[in-house]
């Protein structure tokens, strides 16, 4: 029996809520630069270009794709198909929005579900069914309570010989305060972090307050996670900048990236990796 008071319990229900929140007020962001998109300009940043390569003709499953720009720049690209999957199921219906308003429908497919559950929505009985590239990138594994869970998904649904891209926030900061002035948490999966969130990263000052239920993964915890289960580790990066303000207390580069005031060139605050999946 669940407990409905349980934050553990029930995370999927309550950062269910807190993503649905965030939509409408990412939608309107400079961040996310919604007219931009509209226009044809591709979301997609240099780290993970990097590892994407040329994607014209590929399968490509896009987990946790927010309201889905990414994974309608990959289909403008030319891959042959693109599914997005997301837990927020008005970030999904804004991203099957989108691919319409574009005329990606039929070269795009989206599901909203709990990632854990995506086997129920997703089948891909025949390895022609199977995907060339598994993609997620930017503030995506600390939503996720289990690592083994989630790497397993990544090797079922890739072909032999596919590829993993993972771009990612790097797990030091988030042992930070919000204001990056003192470490408040364990570098390491030590608990669960249940907190009270407010505003949003794109819009500081939005109207919303959101319980959101989270956990730190140390790299070794990620990579030994994909080792696990069969994909092998070509490429790893790491980054001392973010191609997104997404951060309190940050200073923006010539380049026209971001790092942490006081801190910048010391800390590592993206790394990326393309893994590859056994024959």
């Amino acid at each position: 029996m669940t407990d409905n008071n349980d934050p553990v319990a029930n995370f999927p229900t309550i950062n269910r809520q807190l993503w649905n929140d965030k939509v409408d007020y990412h939608l309107q962001s400079t961040m996310y630069n919604l007219p931009g998109f509209l226009s044809g300009i591709d979301t997609l940043n240099q780290i993970e270009n990097d590892l994407l390569g040329d994607v014209q003709g590929k399968r490509i499953l896009h987990l946790q794709c927010h309201f889905g720009l990414d994974s309608l720049s990959l289909a403008r690209r030319g891959a042959q198909h693109v599914t997005g999957v997301d837990l927020s199921d008005r970030a999904i219906d804004k991203a099957r929005e989108l691919a319409a308003t574009i005329k990606q429908s039929e070269s795009t497919r989206f599901i909203c579900c709990n990632i854990y559950d995506l086997p129920e929505y997703l089948l891909c009985n025949e390895e022609e069914e199977l995907f060339d590239i598994v993609f997620t990138s930017y503030g995506v594994i600390t939503w996720l309570p289990d690592l083994d869970r989630w790497a397993g998904l990544i090797s079922r649904y890739l072909k032999p010989n596919g590829v993993f891209i993972l771009a990612e926030f790097h797990p030091i900061l988030w042992m930070f305060d919000d204001a990056f002035s003192r470490i408040d948490y364990s570098y390491f999966n030590q608990h669960v972090i249940v907190s009270e969130s407010k505003g949003t990263y794109a819009d500081r000052n939005a109207p919303i307050s959101n319980l959101c239920v989270e956990w730190n993964h140390s790299l070794s915890e990620v990579f030994q996670a994909i080792i696990n289960h069969g994909l092998r580790i070509d490429i790893l990066r790491e980054f001392d900048y973010s191609p997104y303000d997404a951060f309190l207390n940050t200073v923006k580069t010539e380049d026209g990236f971001y790092q942490i005031k006081g801190l910048e060139k010391k800390l590592p605050m993206v790394y990326a990796l393309k893994a590859t999946k056994s024959s």
